[in-house]
C-alpha cells in the first residue's frame, strides 16, 4: 500500500516552545503578547490571538506568571535544565539531567521535535492533575545525531525513509530531488538535514544506498552505518599506513631493553590475525621468576598529528562483528607490523616484573623492548598443555591439525605462570574482585557467512593466564604513574546503584537467591556466590545478564576513583593498543613521564577518555545487533522445531523467552497464548492465567516455536507452545 503524504501543518498553532525560549533568555523581563508576536514574527490575527490562549494556558498552569496585566514572565530560572532526551519505545521520553535526582516525564506532546540522546533545555512543572513532575523541551541545544538508516518508500513527488530503531518515533522526508539514486525499498543511510516548524517529520537527502532489505552485507554495513560506524579506511589513510618504514633497525634496536633471547609465546583465540601481548619467562638465579608482558609498540608507527593518528583516534576502537572485524588500524600495521607474530622481531612496550613462589611482586620495570616470539599458541592447545601437563598437543585442537610436541621450556613456562595467575586470581577475588565469566554466544559460519551452527565460548585456565598478566600490568602501569600524581588515562568502575542491587534482589529471590547488601565487601561476596550457584543452571544466562546490569559503566577517565569489579585502586588499559586507542595513549603518556615530562594538561585528555567511552558505546551496540541478526537469521531456517527456553522477560504485552541451546531471544505476545485469557501482574512480575490460574514467571521453561525471524529489524517473534511440567 503507497504511503499517503503528510501534511506539515496543524489547525490550531502550539507556540509554547517558542514563548518559553523568549522569556527563558530573558528571565528578568516581562513580555506581552505583542512583543512576543514580534518576536516570532508572527503578524496575523489568528496567530496573535493563539499566542494570547497560549500565555493564559501557561498561567494557568504556573509555568509563568503575569507581573501586570498583560506581561508575562518565567517564574523561576531554577525549573530550566540542560540535559539529555532518553526516548521510550512509545513516543514519549525521559528528561535526564544530573542536578535532578529522578529522571523527569516527557510526554510526546512536549518534545518539541527532540529526539533520543539530544541535548536539550527543558522546563520541569508539576502536572495539577497528578503533582509529579513533567518536562517540556524548549530548545534543542545539540542533536545526538544526523544520519539515520531505513528503508525508503518512494512516491511520484518525494519519498519517505522509515527508520527500524523503536526510539525514533518520525520518519524522514525526502524531497525527489535528494534521493540519490535509492530504489523503492532500499536500505538507505540518510542525513536528517533541517526540521521546519510546522512540518511533522524532519527533511532529509539520502546519503548512501546500503542495498536490499534481508541481504548480509546491506544489514551489516547497515549496523555499522547505524551507529555511525566506518568499514573501510579513506584511500588517503590506507596510502599513508602503506609508505609507513615497518623495518627493524639496529639504530632503533640500540634504543630499546633487548629480549629477543629470552623464552617469548603468545596465547589467542584460534581465529586471531593480529597478537597485541606476548609473555616472556626466565627463572632468575635467585630462584625468582621474571614474566616479561609484552605489548605491540603501535605508538612507534602512529605518529600524533597525522591523518592516520586522526583516523584512528575518531575510531578509537576495533569493532568486532559476528562475522568480520572492523579494525582501528590499516591491516598493514593491525595483521603484520604491529602484531606479534612467531619467529619474528617486534618492537614492543613492556612491563617486566620479578616474582617469587608466593607471586609477590619484587620488582617491575617499564619501557621499550624488542622482542621475539617463539611460539604461536592457540587457548586450546595451551589449555592441554595446563589439564594434560604433557607435552603433546592432539591434532583436533592443533593450530596445525596435526598432533606435535610443544617444546619442553615452553610447557614447563606455560605450567609455572598457570600456578602463579592461579595465587593472583584467588588474591584479587579475596580483595572483593567480581567474577563475571557470562556465556558468549558464538557461530560457526560457512564462507557466505550463514550460520550453520552456535557454540559458547567459556572461559578456562588458559584464558585465565593470559587475563591474570594482563590485568597486572595494566594495574601496574596505572599505579607507577598515579602515585606520581600525573594526568593518566585510568580505566575506572564505579559502585554499583543501591536500587539496581535491590531489584536485582528481589527478582533473583524468584529464584531461590538472595544478596547480603549490608556493606561493599560484603555485596562482593554475595554477587561471586550468586555466579558460582548459577553456573549450569537453566536460568544462568538471565541471571547473569540482570547481574551484569546492575553494575556501572566502565569508562575511561582521567579522574581515578579506582576499579569496583577488579577490586584494584589504580587501573588502565595499556595491554590492547592496535584495538584500543585508550591504549595508544597510556603508551604514550607512560614514555614521556619515564623521560621526565611534566603532567600533561587535564582537561584535554579528559575530553579524549570521554569520546573514547562514547565510542566504545557505540562499537558495544553495533556488537550486539551483529549477534541479534545473526541469530535471528539462524532461526529462519528452524521455523518447524520446537524449542525449550527459559522467561527472561515478562511485560503487559507478552513473555521474552530465551531458547536453552542457543540463547537466541523472541516474544511470545499475550493475545497470543492461547490456554487462557492472561494478564500481567506487575507485583509477582508474571501472567496469570484467569481460568486455570497458571503463571509464567521469570525462570519458568516453556515450549515454543518460531512465528517470524525479521531479519531487517533483527526481532524474533515464537508461537508459545506450553509450560514444561
Amino acid at each position: 500500500m503507497s504511503k499517503k503524504p503528510k501534511k506539515f501543518g496543524k489547525k490550531n498553532k502550539d507556540f509554547t516552545a517558542q514563548i518559553f525560549k523568549i522569556l527563558s533568555k530573558e528571565p528578568s523581563k516581562s513580555f506581552n503578547y505583542k512583543q512576543i508576536s514580534a518576536a516570532l514574527e508572527l503578524s496575523d490575527t489568528k496567530s496573535r490571538n493563539e499566542i494570547i490562549r497560549d500565555l493564559k494556558l501557561l498561567k494557568a498552569q504556573d509555568k509563568i506568571h503575569e507581573t501586570e496585566v498583560g506581561k508575562y514572565q518565567i517564574i523561576s530560572k531554577s525549573e530550566y535544565y540542560e540535559g539529555t532526551i532518553d526516548m521510550t519505545s512509545r513516543k514519549s521520553g525521559y528528561f535526564v539531567c544530573d542536578e535532578l535526582e529522578d529522571d523527569v516525564y516527557v510526554p510526546f506532546i512536549n518534545l518539541n521535535h527532540a529526539l533520543d540522546n539530544d541535548k536539550v533545555k527543558a522546563y520541569i512543572y508539576n502536572r495539577r492533575s497528578s503533582r509529579k513532575p513533567e518536562a517540556e523541551v524548549l530548545e534543542i541545544l545539540e542533536r545526538a545525531k544526523t544520519e539515520f538508516v531505513g528503508v525508503i518508500d518512494i512516491q511520484k513527488n518525494f519519498a519517505f525513509v522509515t527508520t527500524t530503531n523503536a526510539k525514533m518515533y518520525t520518519d524522514i522526508f525526502i524531497p525527489k530531488g535528494k534521493i540519490n539514486g535509492a530504489e523503492h525499498g532500499d536500505v538507505v543511510l540518510v542525513n536528517m538535514e533541517d526540521w521546519p516548524k510546522k512540518a511533522d517529520s524532519p527533511f532529509g537527502s539520502v546519503i548512501k544506498v546500503l542495498g536490499k532489505p534481508g541481504e548480509h552485507n546491506t544489514e551489516i554495513h547497515a549496523i555499522l552505518a547505524e551507529y555511525g560506524l566506518p568499514y573501510d579506511f579513506p584511500i588517503e589513510v590506507e596510502a599513508y599506513a602503506n609508505k609507513i618504514d615497518t623495518s627493524i633497525t639496529p639504530e632503533e634496536i640500540a634504543k630499546r631493553r633487548d629480549m629477543r633471547e629470552v623464552l617469548t609465546f603468545t596465547i589467542d583465540p584460534k581465529d586471531a590475525k593480529d597478537f597485541d601481548d606476548a609473555l616472556s619467562f626466565q627463572v632468575l638465579e635467585n630462584g625468582n621468576y621474571e614474566i616479561g608482558v609484552h605489548i605491540a609498540d603501535v605508538s612507534h608507527y602512529l605518529k600524533e598529528d597525522t591523518i592516520l593518528d586522526k583516523e584512528a583516534y575518531d575510531r578509537a576502537t576495533s569493532v568486532y562483528l559476528v562475522d568480520r572485524v572492523v579494525p582501528m588500524l590499516p591491516e598493514v600495521l593491525s595483521n603484520f607490523a604491529c602484531s606479534l607474530r612467531p619467529h619474528e622481531e617486534k618492537y614492543t612496550f613492556s612491563a617486566v616484573f620479578e616474582l617469587n613462589q608466593k607471586a609477590e611482586i619484587m620488582n617491575s620495570w617499564f619501557g621499550r623492548t624488542i622482542i621475539y616470539s617463539d611460539q604461536r599458541f592457540a587457548y586450546e592447545e595451551a589449555q592441554s598443555i595446563i589439564e594434560s601437563k604433557s607435552d603433546t598437543i592432539p591434532a583436533e585442537i592443533s593450530l596445525t591439525g596435526k598432533e606435535y610436541k610443544a617444546p619442553q621450556a615452553i610447557v614447563e613456562a606455560t605450567l609455572k605462570m598457570d600456578e602463579l595467575a592461579k595465587i593472583l586470581r584467588r588474591k584479587r577475588m579475596a580483595s572483593g574482585a567480581i567474577s563475571f565469566d557470562k556465556v558468549e554466544v558464538k557461530f560457526n559460519l560457512n564462507e557466505e557467512a550463514e550460520p550453520t551452527g552456535v557454540y559458547f565460548k567459556v572461559s578456562k585456565d588458559a584464558n585465565h593466564l593470559i587475563e591474570e598478566f594482563m590485568l597486572l600490568a595494566n594495574r601496574k602501569v596505572a599505579e607507577f604513574i598515579g602515585k606520581q600524581k600525573k594526568t593518566f588515562i585510568y580505566r575506572i568502575h564505579d559502585e554499583p546503584n543501591e536500587d539496581k542491587l535491590f531489584n536485582l534482589q528481589a527478582l533473583i529471590s524468584k529464584f531461590g537467591y538472595k544478596l547480603d547488601l549490608r556493606n561493599k565487601n560484603d555485596i562482593s561476596k554475595s554477587l561471586n556466590q550468586l555466579m558460582q550457584d548459577v553456573n549450569g543452571k537453566k536460568e544462568q544466562n538471565l541471571v547473569d545478564t540482570l547481574a551484569i546490569r546492575t553494575m556501572s559503566k566502565a569508562v575511561y577517565s582521567t579522574e581515578n576513583i579506582g576499579h569496583y569489579g577488579l577490586a584494584f585502586d589504580y587501573y588502565s588499559h595499556f595491554t590492547s593498543p592496535i584495538r584500543r586507542y585508550p591504549d595508544v595513549m597510556a603508551h604514550r603518556l607512560l614514555q614521556y613521564y619515564l623521560d621526565g615530562g611534566k603532567s600533561v594538561d587535564e582537561e584535554t585528555y579528559e575530553e579524549k577518555c570521554r569520546h573514547s567511552s562514547d565510542m566504545e558505546n557505540l562499537a558495544a551496540q553495533a556488537e550486539r545487533d551483529s549477534i541479534k541478526y545473526m541469530q535471528v537469521k539462524y532461526m529462519q531456517d528452524h521455523k518447524d522445531e520446537e524449542f525449550l527456553g527459559v522467561i527472561s522477560g515478562v511485560t503487559e504485552w507478552g513473555i521474552y523467552v530465551e531458547i536453552i541451546e542457543n540463547k537466541c531471544e523472541g516474544m511470545c505476545r499475550i493475545r497470543e497464548i492461547k490456554d487462557d485469557y492472561y494478564t500481567f501482574d506487575d507485583k509477582q512480575y508474571a501472567l496469570v492465567g484467569e481460568v486455570s490460574k497458571n503463571i509464567l514467571q521469570l525462570g519458568d521453561e516453556v515450549y515454543v516455536k518460531v512465528k517470524n525471524a525479521d531479519l531487517v529489524k533483527k526481532q524474533l517473534d515464537f508461537w508459545y507452545i506450553k509450560k514444561k511440567e
